[in-house]
């Protein structure tokens, strides 16, 4: 039987039908590949888990604004729920190291793909929602996206890295490293996992498509960080 405890430990959640979670991180091309293996896909819990992910996401945004417009939440909502979000989420989770894909998708990078990665976060929260019912997706959707959800307040600010260096240069006179913890996938497909630390202490990872991408997804994260926990 696969293992699927780490990927549970990162959720949060754990399955009571674990063949729900296997369901989501079946990627069509293999059930092309693989009949006798597996009979479906993920794409139905996508199409249900894109409703339980807007309905959830929708609720937390009401929660953290409760004065603005419906016009202006459905722009967070967008902006938190698209691919790169959604990207961002099934890398902080690895999605990609317990996907079954075809040959094709192995060898062309698929595990890294932003668009497959997607679509598989958001199965896997369908499965959750088919398995533990809406206040379980709820928790859990709480726990992955409430920093996104906390860095939609820093509206029109993407320079996340200037504004941590203020943050913490005048906090503590210092200013913020980022060291490069890991490298992924083909020179022409590379991604990076950027780590940035205050005061020698790590406080959040950030990857992208690039060094500059993942630093500042570092540095988004460090701030989200910071709002919960400041600097002392």
């Amino acid at each position: 039987m696969d293992d699927y405890t780490r990927l549970e430990q990162r959720l949060g959640y754990q399955f009571q039908q674990i063949e729900l979670l296997k369901t989501a991180l079946t990627h069509k091309s293999f059930v092309n590949e693989n009949p006798t293996l597996a009979q479906e896909d993920n794409e139905r819990l996508e199409f249900l888990g894109d409703a339980v992910l807007d309905l959830a996401v929708g609720h937390l945004l009401m929660e953290r604004f409760p004065v603005r417009s419906e016009g202006e939440l459905s722009k967070r909502r967008a902006a938190i729920v698209n691919e790169p979000g959604l990207w961002d989420v099934a890398e902080t989770l690895g999605l990609g190291e317990w996907l079954f894909l075809g040959r094709g998708e192995e060898q062309t990078g698929g595990r890294r793909k932003a668009s497959l990665l997607a679509d598989a976060c958001e199965a896997v929260l369908a499965a959750v929602y088919l398995d533990g019912g809406f206040p379980a997706a709820f928790r859990v959707i709480r726990r992955l996206f409430e920093e996104r959800i906390v860095l939609t307040q820093r509206a029109g600010a993407e320079d996340y890295k200037t504004q941590l260096q203020e943050m913490v240069q005048a906090r503590l006179r210092q200013v913020p490293r980022y060291i490069v913890v890991a490298e992924h996938g083909p020179d022409h497909e590379k991604t990076f996992e950027i780590a940035v630390q205050i005061g020698g202490r790590e406080v959040a990872r950030g990857s992208g498509k690039s060094k500059k991408e993942a630093e500042q997804r570092a540095a988004a994260g460090a701030l989200a960080q910071l709002e919960v926990q400041p600097l002392e």
